[in-house]
């Protein structure tokens, strides 16, 4: 690929860190994947980080442990708002838990939550609002607390599309109750595959750490708000379960990789920054796309590209033209979600039309964006589009 959608960010260092590893003979979770939680909380500016074998646990565990808070608990058939355009397995953990999915609009210029429909969409019955901070832009978080402000109504952050992006200073992912990000290859940080899940709140904590492992004390400390006081008796206590977990851990290999990452991290989004810089100037106000809107300081994961809803061009010209100029290039995220025939197994609510959702499945495309100077990269894109007739 002359344009790829990601490429390597490792060096020495993380094949050193693996090394490392096999050197130690330690190979399941153990005091690497300790160190880097530390490390990740420090970066994100939480109390708090666990971290799982991928950013679908994440978010598999972020919403499980909202069940078996010992205060007004979620239930089943709770109402959550999410936005139609994400990922999978934003939407699967919801349906696993048996909770209403309820799915709003999205901004065609922010490509996150039609923050109009979701204030319109919030009814007594919603529980929580699922926010996904999409290609690495934030969500206008000030808009949504002071939608849900004296509420019942838990905010929680899919971010695994945006580390590192903030919104007046603070760290996207740690708005919400708890923030969910991903180690994926093609992400900001690339631990092979891995996830992470940030909270300020040490019940919240202490539950994601259980549900991490088989839902047992043993990583518990011996005075808990999961079930007390363990027992001194290590022998008795080693195989204690004390709520329904799944086992979702990490290797040490994926921990002593994100301790080399995370260190990387601040020069990472500097460069992708930089990048986008770049595209914005070459793409601004072009009569054919539109290009998102920046909310606070994104991360930019990628680069959007939609037709604008007056254009008569078929996707499928410009994916043509990328293709022979060996750019790569994939739908934004899963499109409209909720068009998949896997929806008709949850218990769902369509809010409004979808009409912006359904306009970037149809007419919207992103290309990669990376850790290092792409900006020739960038003019080759723009040279390429400008074949469109």
């Amino acid at each position: 690929m002359n344009y790829p959608l990601a490429t390597p960010s490792w060096d020495q260092l993380e094949l050193d860190a693996i090394q490392r590893v096999v050197n130690s003979g330690m190979f399941s979770m153990g005091k690497e994947v300790f160190s880097f939680e530390e490390d990740f909380a420090k970066y994100t500016g939480s109390k708090y980080c666990v971290m799982v074998n991928s950013g679908s646990s994440a978010n598999l565990i972020m919403v499980g442990a909202m069940f078996y808070k010992k205060n007004n608990p979620w239930k089943i058939g709770d109402e959550v708002i999410v936005p139609a355009v994400s990922w999978p397995t934003t939407y699967y953990p919801l349906y696993q838990y048996g909770l209403k999915i309820k799915f709003v609009d999205i901004d065609l210029e922010t490509l996150n939550m039609d923050l109009d429909a979701l204030e319109k969409a919030i009814t007594p019955n919603t529980r929580g609002i699922l926010a996904v901070n999409l290609l690495g832009n934030p969500n206008d978080f000030d808009r949504i607390q002071k939608m849900i402000k004296g509420r019942d109504i838990t905010l929680l952050e899919d971010n695994c599309e945006s580390l590192g992006a903030t919104l007046n200073g603070k760290q996207a992912g740690t708005f919400g109750a708890m923030g969910t990000y991903s180690s994926f290859f093609s992400h900001h940080i690339s631990t092979m595959e891995g996830g992470m899940v940030t909270t300020d709140d040490p019940e919240l904590h202490q539950i994601l750490v259980c549900l991490r492992a088989h839902g047992w004390t043993r990583n518990l400390p011996k005075e808990n708000l999961i079930c007390g006081t363990k027992s001194d008796d290590v022998f008795e206590e080693s195989f204690r379960f004390v709520l329904p977990g799944y086992n979702v851990r990490p290797i040490e290999m994926e921990g002593a990789l994100g301790k080399e990452q995370v260190k990387k991290l601040p020069n990472f989004i500097k460069e992708r920054r930089a990048n986008a810089a770049h595209f914005q100037e070459k793409f601004a106000n072009h009569p054919l796309f539109i290009i998102q809107k920046e909310i606070g300081e994104s991360s930019w994961f990628g680069f959007s590209i939609v037709l604008r809803p007056e254009v008569n061009i078929d996707r499928k010209e410009i994916v043509k033209i990328l293709e022979k100029h060996n750019v790569e290039c994939r739908p934004i995220v899963a499109g409209n979600f909720a068009k998949n025939e896997v929806v008709k197994y949850f218990n769902h609510e369509i809010f409004g039309e979808l009409k912006n959702a359904q306009h970037i499945d149809k007419k919207g495309l992103f290309v990669g964006n990376n850790q290092v100077d792409i900006r020739n990269q960038i003019d080759l894109l723009h040279k390429a589009l400008s074949e469109l007739k």
